[in-house]
């Protein structure tokens, strides 16, 4: 069960990576989205390093 949790964060993760570049990539990315995108991410972050 641990490992599906696991695998299920890191989907999670690369997801976000995605619409993080994504944002940064257009023209004029909206830096309130860009935040809220890498605040979740460090959250997903911060829940895969628990034991």
């Amino acid at each position: 069960m641990q490992n599906a949790h696991f695998s299920a964060l890191s989907a999670k993760h690369s997801v976000l990576d995605q619409r993080i570049a994504a944002e940064s990539q257009r023209p004029q990315p909206d830096h309130l989205v860009l935040a809220s995108l890498k605040k979740q991410k460090l959250r997903l972050k911060e829940e895969m390093a628990r034991p």
